[in-house]
């Protein structure tokens, strides 16, 4: 396991006292995050869509495993000694009787429903047990899963500032990896390199953009499109170590910076700084936010919000949006995404990672400089 077996029996006795309170005799979880965060059951098995896995929390006790045989050994490393398993995937029959076995004691049963929740099996068994089920009443537990995942124990936080370390060495390399005249495609394998050769584990997620006033896109995969000399070249990298992501982007220029963007890159910059001011314990989203957003003023970007929570995903619960009105806490790792567009067509996003903390928020990433870095 990536922890020792008293941080799963932390994670599962702080969910467990939610539970309570919300009267909730089990927690049903389906998707790798969940699995995993209570169990510790690690496989990129995940990536094939064929084989649905269960994850069930009693109100007392140690998490049920129902998962496949073919990952019963590696579940058996894991602090679960409670594994059903079945021969999968079976056309009559993938797990659903022993769903429906271990569910069938548990009158009040909570699942993820809401935002940024998924059911990772097919609906059609999901409706099969549900109606073989009919003394059990299943309750939208997103509320709790979240309030406990959004918590971060010191070992997770020390495995993200180690990834977010590799990731800020790799972007200190930016003036040996990338060049005027070199592909998107190029620079974004050159790297990924440096992040596999530096600790990354894996680098799931690797994002960027090109342009002469900043970049339309931050999503697109990338292309044969030559680095110019004036360009902005951003790169946004989610990389891994045990599973647990960094998040974060840096800017550059090609050999030579515009007045326009370099003003919209030390805006982003200041932003980012009053960001970090107000990420106390007790600030909401919304006023960390509203924070950034005022330093920014009207030119804010299309992203959407200005930063989320961070973790076993890429993406977590809460936003940094006007709507969101989740206090931080002490141990909340976030990220800090203010955006901004430019006369002429592109747009700036910069971003770090932190944790709350009393006080000051510590920064894992390392802080971007003021000024934009020329190549």
């Amino acid at each position: 396991m990536d922890f020792a077996v008293s941080e799963f029996e932390n994670r599962t006795g702080r969910v467990q006292k939610l539970m309570r309170q919300s009267k909730l005799d089990a927690l049903f979880l389906t998707t790798e995050a969940d699995v995993r965060y209570f169990t510790g059951f690690r496989t990129l098995f995940w990536q094939s869509p064929t084989r649905p896995w269960f994850c069930i929390i009693p109100g007392d006790g140690m998490p049920i495993a129902i998962i496949p045989e073919i990952g019963a050994p590696l579940m058996q490393t894991t602090w679960v000694d409670d594994i059903r398993t079945w021969a999968s995937p079976r056309e009559e029959d993938d797990g659903v009787s022993l769903v429906v076995d271990a569910l069938s004691q548990f009158p009040k049963i909570g699942m993820p429903m809401g935002r940024e929740s998924q059911l990772r099996m097919p609906y059609s068994d999901f409706l099969s047990f549900q109606s073989c089920l009919t003394g059990c009443e299943f309750i939208d537990a997103t509320p709790i899963i979240d309030a406990v995942r959004f918590i971060k124990s010191e070992a997770e936080v020390l495995v993200q500032q180690k990834i977010c370390t590799i990731a800020s060495n790799a972007f200190d390399q930016a003036v040996n990896l990338f060049h005027e005249g070199q592909t998107l495609a190029s620079a974004f394998k050159a790297f990924k390199i440096e992040l596999l050769q530096l600790g990354a584990e894996d680098v799931p997620y690797l994002v960027g953009g090109a342009g002469a006033h900043g970049y339309e896109d931050v999503i697109s995969p990338p292309d044969e499109r030559p680095l110019k000399s004036g360009d902005v070249f951003m790169l946004d990298t989610g990389a891994t170590l045990k599973g647990y992501f960094c998040d974060f982007d840096r800017n550059f220029a090609i050999g030579s910076i515009g007045d326009d963007v370099a003003k919209a890159h030390e805006t982003l910059w200041l932003a980012t700084e009053v960001g970090l001011e107000a990420a106390k314990p007790g600030a909401t989203c919304a006023q960390i936010a509203s924070t950034m957003n005022k330093v920014i003023g009207d030119a804010g970007g299309n992203v959407g919000r200005c930063g989320h929570g961070l973790g076993t995903q890429l993406t977590e619960p809460p936003s940094l949006i006007h709507w969101d009105h989740t206090e931080m806490v002490e141990g909340a790792t976030m990220t800090l995404e203010p955006s901004i567009e430019i006369a002429g067509g592109g747009m700036l996003v910069h971003e770090e990672n932190i944790v709350i903390r009393d006080g000051a928020p510590q920064l894992l990433s390392r802080r971007a400089p003021r000024q934009m870095v020329v190549i």
